[in-house]
């Protein structure tokens, strides 16, 4: 008699197939060493250098994702000096006073899409009736698309 395989989640073929995805746990350690490295900071009395990681973050990224995050980090800081640039989940982000992330640029090569994205997280004030979105696809930068990424940067932390 044939025993039945378990249920497997995202229509995985058995049990021993992978829930999550290698950049999805690549992102998930990335993030465990910043919160360690965090710690380990205020610890020690630092002050962590949240600029210096993103920046660091960002000259690791392909040519197309890099050129994008830099005009991003160039129109959040104009934007909204006061948010705090950091990295969350090894991506460049932007947090408020509190230290909760307001905006992040996730970049195309990071989980192997089409495009890289500029996204909300529920900190920012974009909140529009009942459905909004969070998230915006990126292909390039034009003049336009920057003046609107600043706005909703301006309407995030409004």
């Amino acid at each position: 008699m044939a025993t039945e395989k378990p249920a497997t989640r995202r229509g995985a073929k058995d049990a021993s197939s992978e829930v999550w995805t290698a950049e999805e746990k690549a992102a998930m350690q990335e993030h465990a060493r910043e919160m360690k490295a965090q710690a380990r900071r205020a610890a020690r009395g630092g002050k962590p250098d949240g600029e210096a990681d993103l920046l660091a973050k960002i000259a690791e990224m392909p040519d197309a994702d890099r050129v994008m995050a830099e005009r991003i980090h160039a129109i959040v800081k104009a934007t909204a000096p006061g948010l705090s640039p950091k990295t969350w989940y090894g991506m460049p982000a932007y947090a408020n006073a509190q230290g909760k992330v307001v905006c992040f640029f996730q970049a195309a090569a990071k989980f192997k899409a089409r495009y890289a994205t500029i996204g909300f997280d529920e900190s920012a004030h974009l909140d529009d009736g009942t459905m909004w979105p969070t998230s915006w696809a990126l292909t390039k930068l034009t003049p336009a698309v920057e003046a609107q990424i600043a706005e909703l940067v301006k309407k995030a932390v409004g």
